[in-house]
């Protein structure tokens, strides 16, 4: 089973007070519940792609929870990923630490990237029944104002029709997920359970 997720910022005590607002008493609150959302999911031979800004921590502290989070882990690196350069940093805890990656799940190509984008390799096409065969998945802008801007330009895209090479008009693909911890409970989900979770958080916002 693959899961994904981001904008974990183990370590930041900051998400708490300001930003998130994660409303956790502490650093170490925070942490522990994360942990313990992460290993109560993911089996030892499960992947999780971590879609950048892992942790704020020292190279020490982050040493230590990728001990305990179980399973076999991927990096698209993010802009707060600095401790990857860092000496003495595990990385070969992960399978391979990237800034950008394409993959393929369950018949589906994934976009991998810290930051959105918003004209993704891929985004046109649609399977026989006319289901997306492409998603681009990111984290950064966690639930803040920029967020509100892509869910905005991406309605914008759905209704917009084009004339495709067949002469046939159609409404253009637009399949961005924000893979923000928060919205899914701290937990990494699957590729299907990011897309029911997307949908019906949206449903909140309409």
């Amino acid at each position: 089973m693959r899961y994904y997720i981001a904008d974990l910022h183990f370590f930041h005590g900051e998400m708490n007070a300001k930003m998130d607002r994660r409303g956790f008493e502490s650093v170490e609150e925070m942490n522990e519940y994360m942990i313990r959302k992460w290993n109560g999911k993911v089996r030892k031979n499960d992947e999780v792609v971590v879609l950048g800004d892992l942790s704020w921590g020292t190279v020490a502290q982050t040493n230590g929870i990728l001990r305990r989070l179980q399973g076999k882990l991927y990096l698209i690196t993010g802009n707060h990923d600095w401790l990857i350069k860092k000496s003495g940093m595990d990385i070969h805890r992960f399978v391979w630490i990237k800034p950008y990656d394409e993959m393929s799940d369950n018949k589906r190509k994934v976009i991998l990237c810290h930051y959105p984008m918003i004209c993704y390799n891929g985004q046109y096409r649609l399977d026989g029944e006319g289901n997306p065969k492409t998603y681009m998945l990111y984290g950064h802008v966690h639930d803040s104002h920029d967020q509100r801007l892509l869910e905005q330009f991406q309605e914008i895209i759905r209704r917009t029709k084009i004339t495709d090479a067949q002469g046939t008009e159609r409404h253009i693909p637009c399949n961005m997920i924000n893979c923000f911890c928060k919205y899914a409970d701290y937990e990494p989900l699957t590729l299907d359970e990011w897309i029911v979770c997307d949908k019906e958080r949206r449903k909140t916002l309409s």
